[in-house]
Order: structure tokens, then sequence, then C-alpha cells
């Protein structure tokens, strides 16, 4: 069986929360053939990450109070379930509708196990150890991102976007088969909460009572939704409007990934030193620092590429160094409601994402410059609600 504190359950668990970059990174590259091929508008082929970010909200909504009452493994394997199913119908879509209410569907099933995978460290650890080892999962996990664009740049060339979801297919089903064989139950106290709709917004607004949560979730929708806003539009930015083919988009895109590993790793050796909060502000300081230099080279009309594409590196750094420390943070005041913690967080973070996709969405075609503004705006703004927030983040939860 799994045990905490070794490599094998923390490469499972990077692997639980890999699961939606591995369903939003692998079909980027894809992007501009599905709306040729389904015959869909730019803004049409774009709303299959924002729906998907939707039903990644709506799912998050129940799989964190209900492992909090019936425990994590059976959830767990409920939602890999479902990835596994809405994948086939992705994979068999007729026409762009279908494409975004599978996406949808398929949301639901990946929320759960990113829900869980959070509320497990939880359950394992605390303190700075929960922030180094969401930091080793976010070092992992970096790998999938990094490889899956150029996997589905590869598919793409070969295959086309179909055998793409194929692939999630195949993750789904080996991840379950961990889960149901190796995994063991992590939850120590189950709750006594009765499972409702009432009760599950009863404890949501108990969570939102807390000053420093609020804080930390604000940071983690921040700096996820400027990540987010790259992920949804860099395909067409860089594919339309720079010109680079599917396989030299998918290269571009390990700027952000190789940034992404090396702020968790960096994150590992310096959360003991400086603290959770230490750490948080070096990363929103990068956060603003590349969002802000992506838009003044874009605005100064250099014409290559790697201006959107480095900045994005250092953008990375900042999401590596601060998400998962804001994650590990806003949890760690509720050791008997992880769950629920976690699905709030990640309904709030997926949600703000959601929002600036559509907002992103109608403007990607003209110009290049809606993508830099986003995600420099996000950035600058993380690292205000840091240097405006140090009454709160101080707040001592009772517990």
């Amino acid at each position: 069986m799994l045990k905490p504190d070794t490599l094998a359950l923390t490469v499972v668990l990077a692997l639980l929360t890999a699961l939606g970059p591995l369903s939003t990174d692998m079909y980027l590259p894809s992007l501009p053939a599905i709306a040729t091929g389904l015959r869909a508008t730019t803004g049409q082929t774009q709303l299959t990450l924002s729906a998907f970010l939707l039903g990644f909200a709506a799912g998050q909504f129940f799989y964190g109070p209900i492992s909090d009452r019936i425990g994590r493994k059976p959830v767990l394997l409920f939602g890999l379930a479902l990835f596994t199913v809405a994948s086939l119908i992705c994979a068999f879509a007729p026409n762009i509708e279908t494409l975004i209410g599978a996406r949808f569907l398929q949301a639901l099933g990946a929320s759960g196990p990113i829900v869980l995978g959070r509320a497990i460290v939880r359950d394992f650890y605390e303190g700075p150890r929960a922030g180094k080892e969401l930091s080793r999962m976010g070092t992992i996990m970096g790998v999938v991102p990094a490889a899956a664009p150029i996997l589905g740049g590869v598919i793409e060339r070969i295959s086309g976007w179909r055998v793409t979801f194929a692939v999630m297919i195949l993750f789904g089903i080996a991840m379950a088969a961990v889960i149901s064989l190796r995994m063991p139950e992590s939850i120590r106290k189950k709750s006594e909460v009765p499972i409702s709709f009432g009760a599950i917004l009863r404890g949501f607004r108990l969570l939102l009572g807390h000053p420093g949560y609020r804080t930390y979730v604000g940071l983690s929708m921040l700096t996820y939704g400027g990540l987010f806003a790259f992920i949804s539009g860099s395909s067409f930015v860089l594919q339309k409007i720079y010109g680079l083919d599917e396989l030299s988009y998918a290269f571009s895109f390990t700027f952000v990934v190789v940034g992404f590993i090396s702020g968790t790793y960096l994150a590992q050796h310096l959360v003991g030193r400086r603290g959770l909060d230490g750490t948080i502000q070096l990363g929103v300081t990068c956060l603003a620092v590349g969002g802000a230099t992506m838009l003044t080279l874009v605005l100064l009309g250099v014409p290559s590429s790697l201006g959107i594409s480095a900045p994005m590196a250092i953008y990375g750094i900042g999401v590596g160094l601060t998400m998962p420390q804001s994650m590990a943070s806003a949890l760690m005041p509720f050791p008997e409601r992880a769950g629920a913690a976690s699905s709030l967080l990640g309904i709030c973070q997926m949600t703000f994402a959601a929002i600036v996709g559509i907002l992103l969405g109608g403007n990607l075609d003209a110009s290049a410059i809606p993508l830099p503004a986003t995600i420099a705006t996000t950035g600058v703004l993380a690292l205000a609600l840091f240097l405006m927030t140090s009454r709160a983040r101080g707040h001592q939860p009772k517990g």
C-alpha cells in the first residue's frame, strides 16, 4: 500500500493533480484543427476550455464535502470513472456543441481527483511540510504539461485530435487501477455533518468567514487566472499571429512548464527557511515581473514569439512558488474540513479562470495584446493583494 513520506505516494498524488493539465494541455496544439474540422469559430473552440473549467468548478462543489463524510477513496474512483467515460464521448464528438458538453462532463470527473489529491496531502501533513509536499507534487506534475503539448502535437500530425482523447481514456483507466489496488483511505475522522446542499453551503460560508482563507484563495485565483489565460489563448496567438506550427508551439509551451517546475523546486528548498508567506512573496513578485515584461515587449512590437514565451517562464516560476504554498496555507486552519476547503478553493479558482478565458476568447483573432495584458493584470493584482493583506494572513484560526 502507498504510505506517507514515500516517493510512490507523492508520484500518485502528483498524477492525480495532473489530470487537469493533461486534459487541457495535450489538445492545445489541435485547437485550430478542431475549429477547422468541426467548422467552429475561434470563440466556440475556446469554449471547450472554458466549459472544462466551469465543469471543474461545479464538480468541486460536491467532491470535497462528500469525501469528508464517506472517505476519499470511493469518491476518487467515481471521479476517475466519470472522467474516462466523458473522454470517450469527446473522442467521438460529431460537432463542436457535443465536444463542449463532453468537456464539461469530463471536467466533472477530473475535478474529484484534483480536489482529493490536495485533501489527502492535508490528511497526512501539516504546516510547511504540507507546502513542501505540494511543491514536490508540482515538480513531478510539471512533467505532464511539459510532455502533453508535445505528445498532442505529434498525435495531431500523425492521426488527428481524436486520438488525443484516447490517451486520456487510458490514463483514467490506469489511475483507477492504482487507486483501487494501492491507495489507503487517508481520512482520520469522517465528518458527521449530513450531506445536503444547505449543509455544504453553510460549511463554505464558515470557510469564507476566515480572513486568511479568503486571502490565500484570492492569491490562488489570480495566479491560476493568468496561467489559464496563457493556456487558453497561447495556441491562437503563437500559431495564428506569430506563425508557429503545432510542434513549434508545443515546444514554446515548455517555457512556462520549465518555469513552473523551477518554481516548485525552489519552493521545496525555500519554504523551510522563509516559511509559506516568505515563499509566496517571492512568487507574486515573479508573477508581476513576468506579466509586465510580456506586455511591454508586445507593446514595443518585438516580432519574435520569445516576447511571449520567455516572460511566461518568469510567470511560471511565480506560479510554482505561489500556488502550492497558497493552497497549503488556505487548507491549514481546517483539518476537519480539508475536503470542503479544497473544494471551495478549486471552485473559486476555476470559476475565475473560466471567466478570464471567456472574456479573452472573443479578443484573440486580431491582436496579441489582450493575452499579455490579461497576464500582466493578474500578476500585478496578486502582488498587490499580498502586500495589502499582512493582517489577514497573520490571523490565527481556532482550528
